[in-house]
């Protein structure tokens, strides 16, 4: 891509981060909740339409519906457990099906155990930790989900440096959103954390998509 194209582009960069400062700096201040939620939902859509324009078929779109699914989930879980969850769980099937179009052909046995130890962890760990038992199912299948996608990132043919880091940071946000709710319900951390946590995964994973060339197949 010219030089000139992608300078164009970075605005909607620029203009996601700016909307995630702004929902962090302004979420415990007296702000209309609707428009806050407008703010954190576009901080993740503009990442979409960056993906889009950025990149070029399938792929491109994929990395977009998996950015908008995140951003309208992470709002609809805070109204909805069950809709949000869905939701999130759609985002982490579209980011897990863009990673296994770029397998590694060849992984170390470091790299298949860290898979593996992803997708039977990270799940059972969202499964202990609502206090809520009714919802352990729930947290359970994200979790699949979330070890799922991380653990197809860092065998992918992505940077690790960006998309394999992005996708644990995404999976440290995921899980002390659902402690926030359960085992550290009161505590302050997951309120400070968790939302710095989940924009900074999905933002590494993003431009560590969009910055790798793209060959006739993965189109």
């Amino acid at each position: 891509m010219p030089k000139r194209a992608l300078v164009e582009k970075r605005p909607w960069l620029l203009a996601s981060l700016a909307a995630a400062i702004a929902y962090y700096a302004l979420k415990d201040a007296d702000f209309p909740g609707t428009y806050l939620l407008l703010i954190e939902v576009g901080a993740l859509l503009l990442l979409a339409v960056y993906a889009l324009l950025r990149g070029s078929g399938g792929d491109a779109r994929m990395l977009a519906g998996a950015m908008a699914a995140a951003g309208l989930g992470v709002v609809a879980v805070e109204l909805d457990p069950y809709i949000g969850g869905l939701l999130l769980i759609v985002g982490n099937g579209l980011f897990t099906g863009l990673f296994l179009r770029h397998r590694r052909e060849t992984l170390q046995g470091s790299q298949k155990v860290a898979a593996v130890a992803l997708l039977a962890l990270v799940p059972l760990i969202c499964w202990g930790l609502p206090l809520d038992r009714d919802v352990a199912s729930l947290t359970a299948v994200y979790g699949l989900s979330l070890g799922g996608m991380a653990g197809t990132a860092w065998t992918s043919t992505f940077s690790r440096y960006r998309v394999g880091i992005g996708a644990l940071v995404c999976v440290g946000a995921g899980i002390l959103g659902i402690a926030g709710q359960g085992v550290l319900v009161g505590n302050n951390l997951p309120q400070l954390l968790s939302w710095p946590l989940f924009y900074l995964g999905h933002f590494l994973v993003c431009i560590g998509v969009t910055q790798v060339p793209r060959s006739p197949e993965s189109r």
